[in-house]
């Protein structure tokens, strides 16, 4: 089968599509034959080198996390789906290739008004947004500031935090400013006089930050009167030392159904930015390396 992997670390044209072998699901598992994939910050991060990699993991890796396909083999004692079933879900690298093995417990059901591309944008990024408001304590009366909200943690916790009743202020860059307002945030644009701007925006301070730029932005956010326990960051390594939150929660296949719910009742919006083949997965990261654009890039894999 065909994957998209890296064997170095370094810039996107370290990737490469390799023929590897299909694999077979063990117990408890399933294969997917997978239609379409997202990539997204932490594939950048990977790729580069910049984190550690899970234990029992070496390279060559397979890129990719989010992933949306056709069940096409099951695993001893795998239950509650069979062959032929539209499923996405989300796994530790692997999801750019045309098959991945999975546990059927961190897959969902994807529902008939989501597409491929759609369901492949959730399996990730929307259940860590998801776990964010959990971590929070997300709800009616907060003010909740989301730096860089116009990725796809932040669209999704955008979205996530006004259906718990909270007022949500968004940063990002001027493009990206109607963007956030479309998912019903303030919209403020980063840079120079923000502070200002937040000040008046929240004259009374936030409640509650969820950081997904870093730096100077995260900095901001700490002097603006929400204590520490109700501050986190995705994006910024100092988070433990300065004494913030992790993002804690499991990832499943039920929370992923949960959100598919939202999904096809129209409550919460994937956003799909661009989709490129597989055989152009180096562009797809070269625009991931930009920062910029709004929502999720999604590879399709036929």
């Amino acid at each position: 089968m065909r994957a998209a992997r890296f064997a170095t670390f370094g810039g996107p044209e370290v990737l490469s599509i390799d023929d590897i072998p299909t694999p077979e699901p063990a117990s408890g598992e399933v294969r997917v034959r997978i239609k379409a994939a997202a990539i997204q910050p932490f594939d950048r991060r990977a790729r580069l080198g910049h984190m550690p990699l899970p234990p029992g993991m070496s390279l060559p890796l397979t890129t990719g996390n989010e992933f949306a396909g056709v069940v096409d083999a099951l695993g001893p004692d795998a239950a509650g789906f069979a062959i032929g079933d539209r499923v996405a879900g989300r796994r530790t690298f692997g999801a750019v290739a045309d098959y991945i093995t999975v546990a059927a417990t961190d897959i969902a059901l994807i529902p008939a008004e989501l597409g491929f591309a759609e369901a492949a944008t959730m399996g990730g990024t929307a259940q860590t947004a998801d776990a964010a408001m959990d971590a929070l304590a997300i709800g009616p009366g907060d003010i909740f500031l989301i730096n860089g909200a116009a990725g796809g943690v932040g669209s999704f916790a955008g979205q996530l935090a006004r259906l718990r009743g909270a007022t949500v202020i968004g940063t990002a860059s001027p493009a990206n400013q109607d963007y956030l307002r479309s998912l019903g945030m303030i919209a403020l644009p980063y840079g120079e006089g923000l502070a200002q701007r937040l000040a008046a925006a929240a004259p009374n301070g936030v409640t509650a930050v969820l950081d997904c730029a870093g730096g100077e932005a995260l900095d901001l956010s700490m002097t603006l009167g929400a204590p520490l326990d109700r501050i986190t960051s995705i994006a910024d390594p100092r988070a433990k030392a300065l004494g913030i939150r992790g993002i804690e929660g499991t990832r499943s296949g039920a929370r992923i159904a949960k959100l598919f719910a939202l999904a096809a009742s129209g409550q919460l919006k994937p956003q799909v930015r661009r989709t490129y083949p597989m055989e152009q997965i180096v562009d797809a990261h070269n625009e991931l390396e930009t920062g910029h654009g709004h929502g999720k890039i999604v590879i399709a894999i036929s």
